[in-house]
């Protein structure tokens, strides 16, 4: 399929062939919420923890007697069943992540392609090369532009002045082509690829 181009300034800049294998499928939700749910626990710290029953700071006296109180028998004020006790079967450090196969991981980054390009949220640019790295002046144009919430995607890397420049724009975020991912392209209203960044995404999703 073509795709047309154009500057950072909105004038044209002629047309890009995308590869229907990768921008022209039809985006299938149970590929993409599994290939996000793998990047969202990956991504989790799982450094919660509770104190168990042998980690409260109690004294290990037996609380009362055996026999004759008429109560249940009880050899500690840490047990879980008493207000400040420890807890049972609580959190502890562990890792959230799980194996997805690498070829599932490609497939979705094609649907994620593909669903930008069904809703009309795909936009191709020439190139960002700018200037100068001045915040104001990329603000000024992007916002011409009307890319609100945009992951723009470059070749194997980033423009240093464009990204220097972006860096404090909050709702751009900036990535090279390796840093493309399902995440940030299906959170973000607008996904711009240069076209080095399709060529890149292509030989790398090929």
């Amino acid at each position: 399929m073509k795709a047309d181009a154009i500057k950072l300034d909105g004038k044209k800049a002629g047309s890009v062939e995308l590869n229907d294998e990768i921008f022209g499928l039809e985006p299938r939700k149970d590929i993409l919420h599994r290939v996000v749910r793998w990047q969202r626990n990956k991504a989790m710290q799982g450094t919660h923890d509770v104190l168990g029953r042998s980690e409260v700071s109690y004294s290990t006296k037996k609380i009362y007697r055996q026999k004759g109180t008429g109560g249940a028998r009880h050899g500690s004020r840490g047990a879980p069943i008493f207000r400040g006790g420890g807890t049972y079967k609580g959190p502890t450090p562990r890792s959230h992540a799980h194996d997805l196969p690498k070829k599932f991981r490609k497939l979705g980054l094609k649907h994620a392609l593909s669903a930008k390009v069904a809703a009309g949220e795909l936009v191709i640019v020439d190139d960002i090369n700018v200037k100068d790295s001045k915040t104001s002046a990329l603000a000024k144009q992007l916002g011409s532009l009307g890319w609100k919430r945009a992951l723009i995607i470059d070749g194997s890397e980033v423009n240093a002045d464009f990204k220097k420049a972006a860096a404090n724009i909050t709702t751009i975020n900036v990535l090279p082509s390796q840093g493309a991912n399902v995440y940030d392209i299906l959170r973000s209203d607008t996904l711009v690829l240069t076209k080095a960044g399709v060529e890149a995404l292509e030989a790398r999703l090929s």
